[in-house]
Order: C-alpha cells, then sequence, then structure tokens
C-alpha cells in the first residue's frame, strides 16, 4: 500500500513536467512576445514564455503599397503610387493591440488602417496644390510630418516610403506638364550656360586686368631701373669732370709755379725742353740760327713770355760793353 503514494507522485510529477514543456516554448530571437496584465499589454522578455498566456508577432517588416487617385486643384485628378514598409514599434505596441486586435494579424490589420490615413493625407496635399506645383518630394515631406503620430496611434513605425510614381489622370495634361517642363529644363540649361559664359568674361576680364597691372607695375619698375641707372651714369659723369678739373687745377697749379721760377731765373728757359731741342738742332748747321715764333698775345706788351725774352736779350745784349 505504501507503493501506491509513490507512483501517484511520479505521476503527478511527470504530468506536470509533460504540461510545463508542452505550454512553454523558447522565444525566437525575431518575435516579440506579449501578454496582457490589468488591461495593460507588456512584452515578455524572458527565454522561456507560456504558450497560451502569449501572444507572439514577428519583427520582420510588412510590404505597403498603395494607390492613390486625388483630385488637384481645379479639379484635376493625379495618380500617385507609394510604396514602403512597416515594423511593430515596440514602444506603442498597446496601440498596435487596440488597433489589430489580440492574434498574429494585427500587424496586418494596422498596416491596412495606415494605408487609409495615407489615402487621405496623400489627398490633403494635392487639393491644396496646383497640378504643376505637385512633386515627389513635397508628397513625402508632408507624410514625413506625420510619421510620428502613426505610430504613436498605431503602433507601426514606417521602416521606409516612397513616391513610386506620379503623373495626372488624363493623358493630355501629362504631354502638357512634360512639355512644360522640358522648356523650364532647358530656359534653366540656357540660362546656366549664359552665368558660364558671363563667369568666362569676368574670368578674363580680371586676367586682362591683371595682366595690365603687372605689365604696367613692370614697365614702373624698368623706369626706376633706368633712372637709377641714368643717377648713377650721371654721377660717374659728375666725378669724372671733377677729377678732370681737379688735375686741370694741378697742372695750372703746376705751371704757374714754373712760371714763377722762370720769372725769377730767366736764364733756365734755356734748359726748357722746347729751348734745349732747339739748341740741339742747331748744332749740326753752319750759321745757324734760333728762331722763336710768337703769337700777337705772347707778344704783347707786360706777357710772362714776352718780357722774360727781353729780359735775356737785354743780358746778352749787356754781356760785351761790361767786357
Amino acid at each position: 500500500m505504501e507503493i501506491i503514494p509513490g507512483i501517484v507522485a511520479g505521476v503527478l510529477l511527470v504530468g506536470i513536467l509533460l504540461a510545463v514543456l508542452f505550454e512553454y516554448r523558447i522565444r525566437q530571437p525575431d518575435v516579440i512576445m506579449l501578454y496582457e496584465s490589468k488591461g495593460q499589454i507588456g512584452v515578455r522578455k524572458g527565454l522561456l514564455c507560456p504558450r497560451h498566456f502569449s501572444l507572439p508577432l514577428k519583427r520582420t517588416t510588412y510590404p505597403l503599397q498603395l494607390s492613390v487617385e486625388a483630385a488637384a486643384a481645379g479639379n484635376l485628378l493625379v495618380l500617385v503610387k507609394l510604396v514602403g514598409s512597416a515594423a511593430p514599434s515596440v514602444e506603442h505596441i498597446q496601440a498596435l493591440i487596440r488597433v489589430g486586435g489580440w492574434d498574429s494579424e494585427a500587424v496586418a490589420r494596422a498596416v491596412d488602417q495606415v494605408r487609409i490615413l495615407l489615402q487621405g493625407l496623400v489627398k490633403e496635399y494635392t487639393e491644396r496644390s496646383d497640378i504643376h506645383a505637385i512633386s515627389s518630394p513635397g508628397i513625402l515631406q508632408h507624410l514625413d510630418e506625420h510619421l510620428p503620430a502613426i505610430e504613436e496611434k498605431f503602433g507601426l513605425e514606417l521602416i521606409s516610403l516612397a513616391v513610386q510614381s506620379l503623373e495626372p489622370a488624363d493623358p493630355k495634361i501629362a504631354e502638357a506638364l512634360r512639355q512644360q517642363e522640358e522648356a523650364r529644363l532647358l530656359e534653366r540649361t540656357e540660362q546656366l550656360n549664359h552665368q558660364a559664359r558671363v563667369v568666362a568674361a569676368r574670368a578674363r576680364y580680371q586676367a586682362d586686368e591683371e595682366i595690365a597691372e603687372m605689365e604696367h607695375a613692370l614697365e614702373l619698375k624698368r623706369a626706376d631701373l633706368k633712372r637709377t641707372q641714368f643717377e648713377r651714369d650721371a654721377a660717374l659723369a659728375r666725378q669724372r669732370i671733377e677729377d678732370e678739373l681737379a688735375r686741370s687745377r694741378l697742372r695750372l697749379a703746376f705751371e704757374k709755379e714754373e712760371l714763377d721760377v722762370l720769372r725769377g731765373s730767366p736764364e733756365l728757359l734755356m734748359l726748357t725742353p722746347q729751348a734745349a731741342r732747339l739748341a740741339e738742332a742747331s748744332q749740326g748747321l753752319k750759321n745757324a740760327r734760333t728762331v722763336i715764333s710768337l703769337t700777337p698775345q705772347e707778344l704783347a706788351n707786360g706777357s710772362v713770355l714776352f718780357t722774360l725774352f727781353r729780359d735775356l736779350l737785354q743780358k746778352h745784349l749787356d754781356a760785351p760793353d761790361e767786357a
């Protein structure tokens, strides 16, 4: 009888172990395990999670595609196609469950609700814009302004969002807009070319002006060098003249001293080089006479040479009488 309680306890233990193994599952890395407690949704962070008391939501992104037929100003229809992807936002998981419900399709239902909201936002943007002013960047900017509100309200994070196509519904309007855009591009290209020509002309003008300034500076430098060389040559010529004048003064002073000596001793006149050459020439001639040629200025009364020769001749004429 004592064996029966042990068997029952073993059976109960095995049953509890099987129940635990059946109920708890290991949480996968790409799955969010949600639970509800007192009306609030929480996220289980443990490795083991109870299967029947948790809601698994995959973290994978959900594709989002949307085609919108919206009316621009003047009731002109445009076709807008949006593509993107969305994923559950852990920070706003309460809003995700409130919109999508407590099951594995919660994210898909929330994405459908986001499509409806995006459609309304695109129509809101196009209705207040002219058809030629509608652009993909403008639509995306308008949608980006509402992304925080979308995440907070629907519990979804828009990973990516882009405008796949944007065109008027009427082919004639599309062709007119295409021609208008082509004309605008051509005009913009012509403006850019004109600006490029203006910049090139301005660059050439500046280059010519700089070259002219450099040439002018070079000419001024050459003029300065010529003036410096002229002043140097003038200084050398002036120095040469001053040296020549100094030598002339010395020569005149020497000749004056020589005349003073000859005036004091007229007999020394015969020792001068001119008189010596005359005496030497007369020694080889019979009945040679010494002829002295004097200019009218030198023969003038009171001149130094006239006085010297007169005194010399007077002494020569007086010598026989004294004998």
